[in-house]
């Protein structure tokens, strides 16, 4: 392997991480209120109700389309993906990028901390 392919591979390691540090590392207080931008359409307390968008009670390592009584999109319903802190951090940066046919139709958080924040805050919900 060449050296140049070596420190690519380690400096993607180094940022990988960097991200999962600073996913761990998220506020819930913070959290709490960039959650605000979510209640329009999901809620989160247990036994909670679906609205638009499937209650987010647990969501944190559950898998995607778990939730009864939610039509999901068969995008999301196929995916085979497990919401852990790093699939979340990428589906709320960008979701209809990450995830090809998925219903919600929210742009994402560009900011890095405020994912974080959120993911802490909804880790609090099991």
């Amino acid at each position: 392997m060449k050296t140049g392919n070596l420190v690519a591979m380690g400096v993607g390691l180094a940022l990988t991480m960097v991200s999962a540090t600073a996913m761990a590392e998220g506020d819930p207080a913070k959290g709490e209120k960039v959650f605000k931008k979510c209640q329009a359409c999901h809620t989160i307390e247990e036994g909670g109700k679906n609205k638009i968008g499937p209650n987010l009670f647990g969501v944190v390592g559950r898998e995607a389309a778990k939730v009864e009584g939610f039509k999901y999109s068969s995008a999301m319903a196929d995916s085979g993906l497990t919401w852990d802190e790093a699939t979340l951090d990428q589906y709320l940066t960008k979701p209809r990028s990450f995830l090809k046919g998925t219903k919600m139709s929210f742009a994402g958080i560009k900011k890095e901390d405020q994912r974080a924040d959120l993911i802490a805050y909804l880790a609090t919900f099991k």
